[in-house]
Formats: C-alpha cells, sequence, structure tokens
C-alpha cells in the first residue's frame, strides 16, 4: 500500500508541473505580447528600459483598467505603454508625497501618546493590562513593539539595556514608543478602554471631538502608509474599511462629503491627512504638492481617486 501510495504520489507531482508549466519570456518577448494584445508600444527601446527595471506583473497592475477584455487581456483601442509608465509614475510619486504627510502626523501621535498617557499613569503605561480593552490584542501589539525594539541600533535603547539589565520592562514609554510603527501606535490609541481621559484628549487635539471617531482615522492611515512602505500601488485601489466621519467638524472640512460607498477611494483619506496636518502642521503646502502632482500627470483620471471636481476650492484644501 505505501509503494502504491509513493507512485501515485509521483504521478500527480508529474501532473502538477504539466498543468502549471510556465516558462519565463525575455523581455523583447513581453514586449511582443503587449503589442499582440493592442497595446501602442510608441518606443520599444524605452519600453525594454522600463520592464528591466520594473516587472511586467507589476506595471499590469496600472495596465490592467485599460484592458476592454480581462479575461483575454486585450486593451481599449489608443492605449499607449506610455499612459502606463505615467500612471506608475504618478502612483509612485503620489506614495512618496503622502509618506512625507504621514510622518508629521505619526510624530505628533507618538509625541501626544507619551506625554499625556505617561503623565496620566506611569512611563510603563502601555504594558498596564488594566487600561486596555482586549488582551490578546495588547499582546500581539506587545509582541510586535519588542521586536521593533530589538532590532533598532539607537545607543539610548542599548545603553538603557545595558545599564537596567536586571528590569524586565520595556523601557519607558518615551524611549520605546519612539521605536514602534504607526501601526503599533494605531493598536494601542485604539485599544485603550473608554474611561481612559488621555484618549478624549488626545482625539480633541486632534480635532476629532472624542475617542469615538480618531481610531479609525488611524487605522486608515496606517493602512496606506503600509502601502507606501511596501510600494504596493495606490492609485485606483479600492481600500477597505470606512473611516467614521463627523458631521460638524470643529475646524475646515469639506462641503462635498464622498458617501459611504466612495470611501473605497483615497480622496476621503486625502482630506482626513490634511485635516490632521492642517492641526499638526499649519504652514503645509500638501495643497500645492497634490495639485501639482495631478497637473504634472493631465492623463490620470483623478476619479480613480476619487477626486471631487472642486476638491481646490474646499476650505479644508485652501489652507
Amino acid at each position: 500500500m505505501t509503494i502504491i501510495l509513493a507512485k501515485l504520489f509521483v504521478v500527480l507531482q508529474e501532473l502538477f508541473f504539466y498543468m502549471f508549466e510556465k516558462k519565463p519570456t525575455t523581455l523583447q518577448e513581453q514586449i511582443e505580447i503587449l503589442k499582440s494584445r493592442g497595446l501602442n508600444v510608441e518606443d520599444e527601446n524605452f519600453a525594454e528600459h522600463y520592464l528591466s527595471h520594473v516587472s511586467y506583473y507589476r506595471l499590469g497592475e496600472y495596465w490592467y483598467s485599460m484592458q476592454s477584455d480581462k479575461e483575454n487581456h486585450i486593451f481599449k483601442e489608443g492605449s499607449k505603454f506610455s499612459d502606463v509608465i505615467h500612471l506608475y509614475e504618478f502612483d509612485r510619486e503620489l506614495k512618496i508625497l503622502l509618506f512625507d504627510v504621514i510622518e508629521r502626523i505619526e510624530i505628533s501621535l507618538r509625541t501626544k501618546m507619551i506625554f499625556h498617557l505617561s503623565h496620566e499613569f506611569d512611563a510603563w503605561w502601555f504594558q498596564d493590562f488594566g487600561i486596555f480593552n482586549d488582551s490578546l490584542a495588547l499582546t500581539k501589539t506587545l509582541a510586535s513593539i519588542e521586536e521593533e525594539v530589538s532590532r533598532t541600533k539607537e545607543k539610548y535603547i542599548k545603553e538603557h539595556f545595558k545599564k537596567h539589565k536586571d528590569d524586565q520592562r520595556f523601557p519607558p514609554a518615551w524611549k520605546t514608543l519612539e521605536q514602534t510603527s504607526f501601526g503599533s501606535l494605531s493598536k494601542l490609541y485604539g485599544n485603550l478602554k473608554n474611561n481612559v481621559e488621555s484618549k478624549d484628549i488626545i482625539a480633541a487635539e486632534f480635532g476629532a471631538v472624542n475617542h469615538t471617531y480618531l481610531p479609525s482615522w488611524l487605522q486608515s492611515i496606517a493602512q496606506i502608509r503600509n502601502y507606501c512602505a511596501h510600494h504596493s500601488r495606490l492609485w485606483n485601489k479600492n481600500l477597505p474599511g470606512s473611516p467614521k466621519l463627523l458631521s460638524k467638524p470643529p475646524f475646515d472640512w469639506i462641503q462635498d462629503v464622498p458617501k459611504q460607498h466612495e470611501s473605497i477611494h483615497i480622496y476621503i483619506h486625502l482630506c482626513l491627512m490634511k485635516y490632521l496636518i492642517n492641526i499638526t502642521h499649519p504652514t503645509n503646502d500638501f495643497t500645492r504638492r497634490l495639485s501639482d502632482l495631478l497637473k504634472k500627470y493631465p492623463s490620470v483620471d483623478p476619479n480613480a481617486l476619487g477626486m471631487k471636481p472642486n476638491w481646490e476650492s474646499e476650505k479644508l484644501w485652501t489652507n
């Protein structure tokens, strides 16, 4: 019986490799495939250069929307390789812009959490299971923080462990949380019990009134930050989750608010970032940089981002 099963396994393995065998293609073959499917490759040297630095399947995320027959990968009439590259470069520059904006929000959040919660409790509040709702979630967050702290090369962390080697706790919040990711910070904040005073204080300082709204904003921004950090596509991406929106925010907001089903597009998330950076950095140039980017790539359809036609005239964006 064992011999029969072994032979059957070999046959199935051979069948599997036969069914899924796929040979790699050369750059020129990739170009010919695209041309045969109706994509206009104006300059083959240009195309070969890009395909040698940006993979066929990464670029495929940008030409997918150009296909009229997505099953057979047939392109719409008039589709050009140069437009694919414009989409790719626009998306790349958008992620660079957002990474810069999110950095300011992240540093502000980190500062406020360290300050307020350390004063309300103590320097090791983030290890206090009594102030958090979900112990299992906190355990996972602390495991991530431990990994982040352990791989840091910051001198003050190494010196802390050397000086306090008998202390089994993390370094105090003002040291530890400087090493943590935006994702870990947002999870800590969202997991705080609602009777923690600092949770409402931080939300109010970010113009979110109370703890009801800010967790979903931070979750949204942390997710987009991860897309930026890992070079994932943002253009024309359906974003999961829907941030909770204030009906009457205390600071300048937008009149033309996207419907709930439109929150899959990035525009409402851009608005939240703008709202927060107007507070953390009032002299920001987010509006100008976003506007310049859209003008730089006129072939990029703003509708794929969920942008409203009058977005630049909204009070939120005129600051």
